[in-house]
């Protein structure tokens, strides 16, 4: 199969628990699902969005979480859902985890600071961010603005760079084209970082889109992923707002699927 577009940046849920998340999720948001949040209404909206590979996202908002997400993401892995796992920071058995996802072959590893409650840079943080950089397991955090916590950014673009420069060897993917709604502080902070520092553009839908080709062209066209934070953005809308940019055509391969495919494939 031909590959053209790799959706980065993808929320599904085990059967049990979809529906009560997306409701939870949606209450604290105000935002309207684009899904049930089940993979089988997940992956036939891919169909009818032309997605060809999807990043399954999950997210450990307690310890007890990890080894159920790290079992569910493996049962769900295939040729087309591309998995990540997910600990917590507070679990003792955290290290141990990330052997376990690096074994049952996932992915990456997914943070969400303002969900798992640290910020990017604290102390406790930093085993098991060189456990990942050991395992050369990529890390995708959440960072900027989250509806979740709107008066406390977790991962600015300053604590992201701290995080870069103490571990040059992590592969380090920043959703939201670095920091939702923090794009002039990642132009200035961020892009054109050294490392393997990757942006993705998981809803950008609210970024200027001069901005965004400052960014991405100031950061490197092969340092970008294409996302969209599906159910809560729409890959299409994401990927015409990509596809206007003045940008080649080259870059925007590399965006839509290139490197995807290098990074984890």
């Amino acid at each position: 199969m031909e590959v053209t577009l790799i959706d980065f940046h993808v929320h599904a849920f085990s059967e049990k628990i979809a529906a009560r998340a997306l409701s939870s999720l949606s209450a604290n948001s105000g935002l309207a699902p684009l899904t049930d949040g089940t993979l089988v209404h997940t992956k036939k909206r891919l169909d009818e969005w032309g997605v060809d590979k999807a990043v399954i996202l999950s997210i450990a908002t307690k310890p007890s979480q990890q080894r159920l997400i790290t079992d569910w993401a493996a049962g769900v892995k295939s040729e087309r859902i591309l998995p990540f796992g997910s600990v917590h920071p507070d679990a003792e058995d955290v290290l141990d985890e990330l052997s376990v996802i690096k074994e049952k072959g996932l992915y990456g590893i997914k943070f969400h600071p303002d969900y798992q409650g640290f910020k990017i840079d604290d102390e406790k943080m930093l085993p098991i961010y060189k456990r990942c950089e050991e395992l050369s397991l990529p890390v995708l955090f959440h960072s900027g603005f989250d509806y979740y916590s709107p008066g406390e950014i977790h991962c600015t673009p300053q604590r992201a760079l701290k995080v870069i420069k103490a571990f040059p060897h992590m592969k380090i993917i920043l959703a939201h084209l670095g920091a939702n709604r923090m794009w002039e502080s990642v132009l200035d902070t961020l892009a054109g970082v050294d490392g393997q520092v990757y942006f993705d553009t998981a809803f950008t839908q609210e970024c200027d889109s001069s901005l965004m080709e400052k960014i991405i062209l100031r950061h490197g066209a092969d340092r970008v992923l294409f996302a969209s934070d599906c159910p809560w953005a729409s890959p299409v809308k994401i990927k015409e707002k990509i596809e206007a940019l003045h940008i080649s055509d080259d870059m925007k391969d590399k965006i839509f699927y290139e490197n995807a495919l290098a990074l984890i494939l």
